[in-house]
């Protein structure tokens, strides 16, 4: 795994389709926190940091791996990948928090796709993106996350 400043991140939350969640992401001493109020009104309900991977990932990655802590909520991974054509196809998984630091594996296959326009499964060497999302339903977020990176599954 590697320390999540070494990945440029950027914040977006579903106020660009007009939803009224709100939030921040950012990276403060080692620690990308995501944090805010997901809501559901008016078609919405995301917040998320997502980074951009234009070679994919590492030959023979068959998982994607976090050191995580937060809220007691659960919240997700957002793969996009080279088939992923329109801002809301990806593929999906999610974790769970608690207020300790742990180590959380999401194996590829277990990524499940928004749409059924994509592939079935996800292949590391098409990702191109990665999104630590909170949503889906009304609650407040608050995610850290200081590493993050592929390995086996």
């Amino acid at each position: 795994m590697q320390p999540v400043m070494d990945f440029d991140w950027r914040f977006a939350a579903d106020t660009v389709m007009g939803g009224v969640s709100e939030g921040r992401g950012a990276v403060e001493d080692g620690i990308l926190r995501l944090t805010g109020t997901v809501s559901t009104a008016n078609n919405g309900g995301f917040i998320q940091v997502r980074t951009d991977l234009p070679d994919g990932a590492p030959s023979g990655s068959g998982a994607i791996q976090l050191r995580v802590r937060g809220n007691g909520e659960r919240y997700f991974v957002h793969l996009r990948s080279v088939h992923s054509q329109r801002p809301w196809q990806s593929y999906r998984a999610g974790f769970e928090t608690s207020a300790d630091w742990s180590d959380v594996t999401l194996p590829l296959t277990g990524f499940a796709p928004s749409r059924d326009s994509l592939p079935p499964q996800i292949v590391a060497a098409e990702i191109r993106s990665v999104g630590l999302v909170a949503y889906g339903r009304d609650h407040t977020a608050d995610l850290s996350v200081s590493q993050i990176g592929f390995g086996p599954a």
